[in-house]
């Protein structure tokens, strides 16, 4: 995984951990779902890089 995808995927989680905690702090469901869908986004995208990463120290 390159350095410029664990960061778009860390800013993604965090993004979504503080939409989330704002859609708890006000009571609104649409941000609490929408920033758990954002930190799900960001999970996979860092799983699907990672098994890029091992597929590449395999072959190499």
């Amino acid at each position: 995984m390159s350095l410029e995808d664990r960061v778009a995927a860390t800013a993604k989680n965090l993004e979504g951990k503080a939409q989330e905690a704002m859609g708890e702090f006000t009571g609104d469901p649409k941000d609490k779902a929408e920033g758990k869908a954002k930190q799900t986004e960001a999970q996979l995208q860092q799983t699907v890089e990672n098994m890029k990463d091992e597929v590449k120290k395999k072959i190499d």
